[in-house]
């Protein structure tokens, strides 16, 4: 694995380009496009922060804004990476860059109802900004200069989605205390095509199926509910767990097909639903036993040090003959990582799943439990022509909390790659086909490796290119990007 320079970055503000051949990131109030495969900077910008006229209006005669309040809150690339959007929401503005032609230029100003976010919409050429309190989605359209307006959206930074074809939008609202689904038909201006009641009294969020026919909404933490409905409004399913629950979902993602609905609790179980009844088909639970021929990968002790911050090595292998209990050890890392014991009575306590993510085809699930902050789950997902039977097939233990696992989102170069990283100086990464040894023989491989940098580097979050093949590593005021080698010769 190839290593950029580390760069500088504010408020984590980088993302590969569309075609992964750019790195975008944003330096207080300047956009810095790099080229991912060689070194020097392609293009950048100096954004103008000035505050619109009606925030300017509204704070006339306070206190003199702090400079962080002119720096780059957010940026984006357009799907077809022509089109940069910077968002500097606290001057409530938005200004978009061309690739193409450097002096091109536009700007958005918010109104009294203020910015919180903006993003590209599927077609390149319209941005959704979201208001500050909740008032309104306006839709900004590049190529005619006009506003569309949606008035009340639940939230800000959730509980919307287009669908995959870019044909719609699906935004949660509230309407005299009601809580209602919008459908909007994106290439007819974002005209209202279905408006209606969900069955829930506070929603927490919504998700839409990758097929664009279902919708599953949940309620907040407060209840265990998650209904199905389809675009046209239909009411088709209600999930609740036959055993009671004190608190309610927490996680909720549709498989990659879309015949799949998972969803996780506050408890230690993961939910299944078919898409053919609503019905659970199965359940996946965090126990204190390994399930026999399960792979366990152990991070080894002190290798960052004793490689000098240089080095890469593979994570200790061992198979589960039998069930095999959670222990506590002070004196080393035990065989796998402490539980924590759970109290329903707290209001957010330490448990259920904090994050899941497929496999690109679908066979992988994974997991990280929040009782388990060590330890990253891999489940074997069946395909269609094999039984329906969900099975835990590898645990990844690092010796500090995992703080980002994420799956790649497409095939990596040989098979499908997990990184993690646990706020050190190195990257952990786990692939199901790697060449073993010199007789060719291919399996699962978990190693970790050292981020070669002069300054010290810890890294906090992980961020795939979207053809699998590179890594962002974010610390909190730099960056590096990772490349896998295609060729027989790895270097790390």
């Amino acid at each position: 694995m190839d290593f950029t320079d580390p760069f500088s970055q504010t408020l984590g503000v980088v993302h590969f380009s569309p075609g992964r051949y750019f790195i975008l990131s944003a330096v207080k109030d300047r956009l810095v496009v790099r080229r991912s495969d060689q070194e020097g900077v392609a293009q950048t910008w100096q954004v103008d922060c000035s505050p619109s006229a009606t925030t300017a209006a509204l704070f006339k005669g306070t206190a003199k804004p702090p400079p962080s309040d002119g720096w780059i809150t957010h940026a984006a690339w357009s799907p077809d990476s022509e089109y940069i959007l910077a968002v500097v929401a606290k001057r409530g503005v938005v200004n978009v860059f061309s690739m193409r032609d450097e002096k091109w230029t536009a700007r958005i100003e918010a109104g009294v109802e203020g910015l919180t976010r903006a993003e590209w919409a599927p077609d390149s050429r319209s941005i959704i900004c979201f208001s500050e309190w909740g008032l309104r989605v306006t839709v900004w359209s590049l190529s005619s200069a006009t506003a569309t307006y949606i008035q009340f959206p639940k939230y800000p930074d959730k509980g919307y989605a287009f669908r995959k074809d870019g044909r719609y939008f699906v935004l949660a609202e509230r309407h005299k205390s009601k809580d209602m689904l919008g459908v909007y038909d994106c290439p007819s201006g974002y005209k209202l095509v279905r408006h209606f009641a969900l069955p829930t009294t506070s929603l927490a969020s919504i998700a839409l199926s990758p097929t664009g026919n279902h919708v599953a909404v949940w309620e907040a933490a407060s209840e265990f509910k998650v209904a199905i409905v389809n675009l046209v409004g239909q009411h088709l399913a209600t999930f609740t767990p036959n055993e009671e629950t004190l608190l309610g979902v927490r996680q909720v993602i549709w498989h990659p097909s879309g015949e799949y609905l998972i969803i996780g609790g506050w408890d230690s179980k993961v939910y299944i639903l078919s898409n053919l009844e609503w019905r659970l088909v199965a359940t996946i639970q965090l126990t204190a036993k390994l399930p026999i021929g399960t792979v366990q990968w152990r991070e080894p002790l002190n290798w960052l040090s004793n490689t000098r911050n240089r080095g890469f090595l593979p994570f200790t292998k061992t198979v589960a003959s039998n069930s095999t209990p959670l222990v506590i050890s002070i004196s080393k890392p035990p065989a796998i990582a402490p539980t924590i014991l759970v109290a329903n009575a707290s209001p957010n306590p330490k448990s259920g799943v904090t994050s899941m993510e497929f496999s690109a085809s679908g066979t992988l699930l994974l997991a990280t439990w929040e009782q388990c902050p060590t330890l990253a789950f891999i489940y074997h997902f069946p395909p269609p022509e094999e039984p329906f039977i969900p099975q835990l097939r590898t645990i990844i233990q690092c010796t500090q909390p995992i703080s980002q696992a994420k799956m790649s989102y497409e095939p990596t170069i040989s098979g499908t790659t997990v990184a993690l990283c646990t706020g050190t100086g190195a990257v952990y990464l786990w692939n199901d086909d790697r060449e073993l040894n010199e007789d060719g023989e291919r399996g699962e491989l978990t190693e970790c490796v050292a981020i070669p940098t002069e300054k010290k580097f810890a890294c906090k979050d992980v961020r795939w290119s979207p053809d699998g093949k590179g890594l962002l590593l974010m610390d909190k005021d730099a960056f590096c990007a990772a490349f896998e080698v295609e060729n027989e010769q790895e270097t790390y």
